[in-house]
């Protein structure tokens, strides 16, 4: 079953099948000049991290005067997005609970079975169904040969979800969806953050979308989250995507005007959010 789902994922990306692999060689990795040979075949990693609240979610939630959600005991998977997208049986690698204060720890990650990025995938009452990108290949050339430490899963409380709805607009997200969906939960969208190399947000950046007639379904929220824009991010560098409502698909983003940006491989469906944060240089801040 797995070959045919690989065979699926290398279809939606626009792949030939040998930039996707069979897992049976071991990654050459990046940099091989003074690297140790490690059997990615059998090697398996932990990762480990945090579960926050989305920022702009808890600063609106505290305006309002509402409690934030307990994030404590809530499941986290490690899987690969994409394969998800396209149903691959193998595309989850482990699941693990958070603690009291949202930490979680996942060991027993297979190597050899991931080809893009992986993500920490949360679903929950009261919370949008989010995967957001931990690793991502497009910064190492190669899969994990260490653990993950410090990654951070963001929560997206349904209300953040609701105020963002509104900024882009019904109209806007059934226009997108051939009046499939209403909300941008139903389209399934990502919600993403431009930020410069100390980690701030970017106000005014662009992002860029290959294939170019995807950039009419990226929206900039404005400050208040009232309305959204397609010129640019406000101060807080958000920006939003809004899939079509059907089936998977992937696609490149970077950020328009500037090479600092890699290409990163993103990927939408209806249900789920992707978080993804677009950063200058192969390291996050």
């Amino acid at each position: 079953m797995k070959r045919p789902c690989l065979l699926a994922l290398c279809s939606l990306l626009g792949w030939g099948l040998s930039a996707c692999g069979d897992g049976t060689n071991p990654d050459p990795g990046l940099l091989t000049e003074d690297a140790q040979p490690v059997d990615l075949d059998h090697l398996r990693v932990t990762v480990r991290g945090q579960v926050d609240l989305f920022p702009e979610a808890a600063q609106r939630l505290a305006l309002q005067g509402e409690s934030p959600p307990s994030l404590a005991g809530l499941p986290v998977h490690i899987d690969e997005p994409l394969r998800v997208a396209v149903n691959d049986p193998s595309a989850s690698f482990g699941t693990g609970l958070t603690t009291e204060g949202g930490a979680f720890d996942i060991s027993g990650v297979p190597v050899k079975d991931i080809h893009t990025s992986l993500a920490a995938s949360l679903a929950h009452p009261g919370l949008v169904p989010t995967s957001t990108i931990v690793f991502d290949t497009a910064f190492t050339g190669s899969r994990p040969r260490t653990d993950i430490a410090n990654a951070r899963a963001w929560a997206v409380p349904v209300s953040f979800q609701d105020a963002l709805t509104q900024a882009v607009g019904e109209g806007a997200i059934g226009t997108h969806t051939q009046g499939l969906a209403r909300t941008l939960w139903e389209a399934g969208f990502i919600l993403g953050r431009v930020v410069d190399a100390q980690g701030q947000p970017v106000a005014g950046a662009r992002v860029q979308a290959e294939p170019g007639e995807l950039a009419g379904r990226l929206y900039y929220p404005s400050e208040d989250f009232t309305q959204a824009g397609q010129e640019g991010t406000s101060r807080h560098g958000l920006f939003v995507y809004v899939h079509s409502g059907l089936g998977a698909e992937a696609f490149r983003l970077t950020v328009h005007g500037t090479e600092a940006y890699p290409w990163r491989t993103a990927g939408a469906m209806p249900g789920r959010a992707l978080v993804l944060t677009l950063h200058p240089g192969g390291r996050a801040p």
